[in-house]
């Protein structure tokens, strides 16, 4: 560990088992472990016995706490900075403070492990040698429908996040945007209840819709004429 040091440290997605041997020592050693929910990263501290100091940098309140952990960050203080799980930056603020660090001239380094874009994608078996990741999509139904032709029209797999309550919705607007060509959604990755499956936008839906939808999911639309086998 090297004082005065930002750590980009990636975090289980759901097996704690995933959390990689360097990001154990690193979390141990560090000052400050800077993430969206104390309470989350601090369940996941102690499973593993750690007990370094623990705040807050979420949405909400990344301007005025980047500043304090800039600040300690120039005083010589290591911080790792921690998503509520993944991969910082990816769809979260982290960004903000990585690049605020990398303008004061503080060393920034990343501690890479799991990720759910790429935790889906090497399961998918669709085309990953390019694509593109768009977060989540719209709420509005006319905005989404807009966005996934926009992403359409990039011709290469799009891989996106969607929560339990839009799944559905999301799934309707991609088969109207994208037709119905087999596409693959991901739902609680590296977990208990960890499902993977393919089908056309309207077989996904039936499927979801025969019981409650629970969990996170990533969804992989390949580009047309990549698609997945039959």
């Amino acid at each position: 560990m090297t004082p005065g040091t930002l750590y980009v440290v990636a975090t289980p997605i759901g097996n704690l088992e995933d959390l990689t041997l360097r990001a154990l020592r690193l979390l141990k050693e560090v000052d400050i472990v800077a993430c969206e929910d104390t309470r989350r990263t601090r369940g996941l501290l102690t499973h593993f016995g750690i007990h370094a100091p623990v705040t807050s940098y979420f949405e909400h309140n990344k301007r005025t706490k980047g500043e304090v952990l800039l600040r300690a960050l120039q005083e010589g203080k290591a911080v790792a900075l921690v998503t509520d799980a993944g991969t910082p930056g990816i769809s979260d603020p982290g960004f903000l403070l990585v690049r605020a660090a990398r303008d004061a001239g503080i060393p920034v380094v990343p501690v890479p492990g799991p990720s759910a874009v790429v935790a889906a994608l090497s399961a998918a078996g669709v085309p990953a040698d390019r694509f593109v990741f768009d977060g989540f999509l719209p709420v509005k139904p006319g905005r989404r429908l807009h966005r996934l032709e926009a992403l359409r029209a990039f011709g290469m797999t799009v891989v996106c996040y969607e929560s339990p309550h839009r799944i559905l919705a999301s799934l309707e607007a991609i088969g109207q945007v994208f037709g119905q060509a087999e596409m693959v959604v991901a739902r609680e990755l590296t977990k208990q209840f960890e499902e993977i499956i393919k089908g056309t936008p309207e077989r996904l839906r039936e499927h979801l819709a025969r019981a409650p939808v629970r969990g996170e999911f990533t969804v992989i639309v390949p580009a047309a004429g990549r698609g997945l086998p039959p």
